[in-house]
């Protein structure tokens, strides 16, 4: 079963790649596949924790899409898009950056998938006001929620799983993790410039028409701006005190967007039309064929191929855990892959007496599964999903397109992390 298993991920894979048919289509049509062979059955696709379909991802999606279709009512993302344009004076390079910054720090308090669904429109319509192209900019966007989102416990789906296995709490992250992630960014920002060239041309013209606007005169409702702020903070209060309320993002996402439909009245239609259905669908089948990957044994199997290379030397480990999770984790989804590595991981910490040296294996797990999801499309979930609202936006970004970026970037924050490692946890441990 294991080969029919790879086979059909192989061949959706290819079609998702190649865009022949639409992604949504090949991630359910591979599903399809493995469900009526056999290689997973309706317990293993819908039940299962462990093979089956994700849904506190499909749920954290849902929910925080109505909260975004009820919140685009308001005017607020307009609002912040001439603000953003007025302080980075016009300059399409330093609105980049300030984007950047922003998404970062937002997905390390949130989540990457929620930073993603509030920040890609306010970026469009910076974008149409200035009539440039707004594909680079998302494309910035998305890796720097990757990165931001290592940060700190809940900022990357993967994080939780690492922090459920070890112990470690969203502190032991800031501490371990936020670092990097600082040394990161001012990397990534420096590149960006070269990484995106020919982006930042922009009529004058536009510029001034833009800077003469007042962002005040943007909101359209008050009130329903007030209401939405004050759930948002109670489903960012949520978020944040996870590990204390032990109450899941999703439900608490859905909980969120369920209130506020409720106290702003909105209309299913008002709302609904935010809901980016084919991405929910194309995680789903993902999910199924990952499943599929996961129950025969061929993830598991990889994972601990990587794990017995290392011979007990820690150091090299720690480096082939980095290499090898950023590998896997832009080739297949970085959640499935960390929850099958996060056991192979425990039991290699067993065997290092050195808590330090011990700790670092589960840090580079961390930083190879966050940062490596930059690499392909469908490495993270923030990945599908800034490519779903681009597509619906009239600016599909291609397979390729994004994977031409996306190795540049984690090859470089995998080549800065891996000496980061080497001295926290080796030299000056």
């Amino acid at each position: 079963m294991s080969g029919i298993a790879i086979a059909v991920f192989v061949v959706a894979y290819a079609f998702i790649a190649t865009e022949k048919i639409p992604k949504m289509a090949a991630a359910l049509g591979g599903a399809g596949v493995v469900l009526a062979i056999g290689v997973v059955g309706a317990e293993d696709a819908f039940y299962s924790a462990d093979t089956g379909i994700d849904w506190n991802v499909i749920f954290l999606l849902l929910g925080m899409m109505i909260i975004v279709g009820v919140l685009r009512r308001t005017g607020v993302f307009e609002y912040v898009a001439i603000w953003a344009v007025k302080r980075a004076r016009g300059s399409p390079r330093n609105i980049m950056i300030l984007l950047v910054l922003i998404t970062a720090v937002a997905s390390a308090f949130l989540d990457n998938v929620t930073t993603v669904l509030l920040i890609a429109p306010v970026t469009l319509l910076v974008c149409d006001r200035l009539d440039i192209k707004p594909v680079p900019f998302l494309l910035a966007e998305v890796f720097a929620s990757n990165i931001g989102g290592a940060a700190t416990l809940i900022g990357d789906p993967p994080n939780i799983i690492i922090g459920s296995r070890s112990g470690f709490t969203f502190n032991d992250f800031l501490v371990n993790m936020a670092p990097i992630v600082v040394i990161e960014l001012v990397v990534f920002t420096l590149i960006l410039p070269r990484l995106f060239k020919g982006s930042f041309d922009v009529d004058p013209e536009r510029v001034a028409g833009v800077m003469t606007l007042n962002e005040r005169e943007a909101i359209r409702d008050r009130g329903l701006l007030i209401k939405s702020g004050i759930v948002l903070a109670l489903v960012f209060a949520g978020f944040v005190s996870h590990s204390l309320i032990h109450v899941e993002p999703s439900v608490v996402a859905l909980l969120g967007a369920g209130l506020l439909v409720l106290i702003s009245q909105t209309r299913p239609d008002q709302y609904l039309v935010a809901v980016e259905w084919e991405t929910l669908l194309f995680f789903a089948g993902l999910f199924i064929m990952i499943g599929a990957l996961v129950k025969t044994g061929v993830i598991g199997q990889l994972a601990e191929a990587a794990a017995n290379a290392t011979g007990g030397n820690a150091l090299l480990a720690v480096m082939l855990i980095l290499v090898v999770s950023a590998v896997l984790s832009g080739v297949i989804d970085n959640i499935p892959y960390v929850a099958t590595m996060s056991p192979l991981v425990l039991a290699l910490t067993q065997d290092i007496a050195d808590p330090a040296r011990s700790d670092a294996l589960w840090w580079a797990l961390a930083a190879g599964a966050d940062f490596g999801g930059n690499m392909t499309a469908v490495g993270a979930s923030a990945n599908v999903v800034m490519l779903g609202i681009a597509a619906r936006a009239g600016f599909p970004i291609s397979f390729w397109e994004f994977t031409r970026k996306g190795v540049v970037v984690t090859v470089v924050t995998v080549v800065v992390a891996a000496p980061y490692l080497w001295l926290r946890y080796f030299v000056l441990a």
